[in-house]
């Protein structure tokens, strides 16, 4: 049979077996065992063991456990709940500002754990009941705190910047600097809405009443914000600044991060043996998961160009009309569309390592596409009907939440994402002003 034939088939029984339920890496590993097996040969999977040696000893990624412990330690010691009390006292007394305070929480909790399900578990568990009670919209507050918990995968030090940079050969730094702008763009556009709302819809996104901003004097607010918000962010700007400005690599910023956390939880009285044992076993897990998937991808990439489907993409892209925009917009609207059924990680070692040699090759800056993957991936955590985002939100939200109401709220923040990308592939600069004054480019 020929070759391509077998690449096509092994790419339609890798999708065929995720959505049947089987475990991503192992899917990926069986789909490129069995089909580079029968079109090869087994002597291609002799590369096998430098692939995976060179993955192991890849001095970025030791970044990863370090940042996902910052993250989750940070979040299993519930001071993402009192940073969150705390805002929304402080702009409650306007309508949409409990809202506001949730979009801001987001960028923190998003800018120090980049993991979507700990930030959107969390602002689901201490915001949604709070938001329902005070008569908040079904819709607006499930889509707000969905929209909220994907910062995190735009905002550096977003573990999808992470890989992003070892799949394409990219600097981590440059593109942390690219990411910081259009990630905050795309927060102040989810506030922009939250305000509109509150113009125009005020009964959706009403303030919190009198007498719960009146529990707390002026001051105690301004303390309990010095207390509770300010070290979070001073870390955050702490360990971005070091990497941006060039003053640490990634997995010299990641282990300063992880002992600020440390500290910050300490001097707060919240770190404790139960809170440091979850924190690691979340951290060995989610770890795990990637590790596990990133050497997975190896045989399914080795297998994909032994059955010459390197050549079978660039064909493709060829026929696409419209040059160098008409491939960036096929590619864009093809990892829209997979967004819906699969999660980011998975599209991520499936098909960006089969795409981007092309844009490689047409000598595209990889920084402003690598910014333009990364906004699009995190689109896909708010697509129905698998967008994880929505997922994590329905397993933990109360019985009243039905699952349509979730799936209207978060429509308007799509949109919203969908914008920003128009944006940033008009205007590049948005994404690499800050590179090039840095002096990264």
């Amino acid at each position: 049979m020929d070759p391509q034939i077998l690449a096509i088939l092994m790419v339609v029984s890798l999708f065929t077996l995720i959505l049947a339920g089987v475990p991503v890496a192992f899917a990926i590993a069986g789909a490129g065992l069995f089909f580079g097996a029968i079109g090869v040969d087994m002597n291609l999977f002799n590369l096998l063991p430098a692939r995976i040696f060179g993955v192991l000893t890849n001095y970025t990624l030791l970044a990863v456990p370090l940042f996902v412990f910052m993250g989750i330690l940070l979040e299993k010691s519930r001071i993402a709940e009192k940073m969150l009390d705390v805002l929304g006292l402080l702009s409650g007394k306007k309508p949409g500002g409990m809202a506001i305070a949730i979009i801001v929480v987001g960028i923190l909790m998003g800018a120090s754990t980049g993991i979507v399900g700990a930030t959107v578990v969390t602002l689901t568990m201490i915001s949604l009941p709070t938001l329902l009670r005070r008569n908040y919209s079904h819709s607006v507050s499930c889509g707000t705190i969905c929209a909220s918990g994907t910062l995190g995968q735009i905002l550096p030090p977003s573990l999808v910047l992470i890989l992003l940079a070892d799949i394409s050969g990219e600097a981590i730094g440059p593109l942390f600097a690219a990411a910081l702008v259009p990630g905050l763009l795309l927060a102040c556009m989810y506030i922009l809405y939250i305000v509109f709302l509150s113009w125009f819809f005020p009964q959706h996104v009403p303030p919190i009443d009198i007498e719960e901003r009146e529990s707390y004097s002026r001051k105690e607010l301004y303390i309990e914000f010095i207390k509770s918000v300010a070290p979070p962010f001073i870390l955050i700007f702490a360990v971005l600044g070091s990497i941006i400005g060039g003053l640490a690599a990634p997995t010299e910023a990641a282990s300063m991060g992880a002992i600020g956390s440390l500290v910050i939880v300490f001097l707060s009285k919240r770190l404790s043996m139960e809170v440091l044992r979850e924190t690691l076993y979340e951290t060995m897990k989610v770890t795990g998961m990637i590790m596990f998937v990133l050497l997975a991808s190896q045989i399914f990439g080795l297998s994909f160009r032994g059955l010459e489907g390197d050549y079978l993409v660039e064909d493709l892209f060829a026929a696409i009309p419209g040059g160098m925009w008409g491939s960036i917009i096929f590619m864009m609207f093809v990892l829209f569309v997979l967004g819906f059924f699969l999660e980011w990680i998975e599209i991520s070692y499936i098909v960006l390592p089969l795409v981007l040699p092309i844009f490689h090759a047409l000598d595209i800056n990889m920084i402003w596409l690598g910014i333009l993957v990364a906004l699009n991936l995190q689109t896909s955590f708010l697509t129905p009907p698998f967008g994880w985002s929505l997922f994590f939100l329905k397993g933990v939200a109360p019985k009243e939440i039905k699952t349509m109401e979730i799936y209207k709220g978060v429509l308007p923040f799509i949109a919203i994402q969908i914008f920003v990308i128009g944006l940033v592939m008009l205007f590049p600069d948005i994404a690499l002003w800050l590179p090039k004054a840095i002096g990264w480019m």
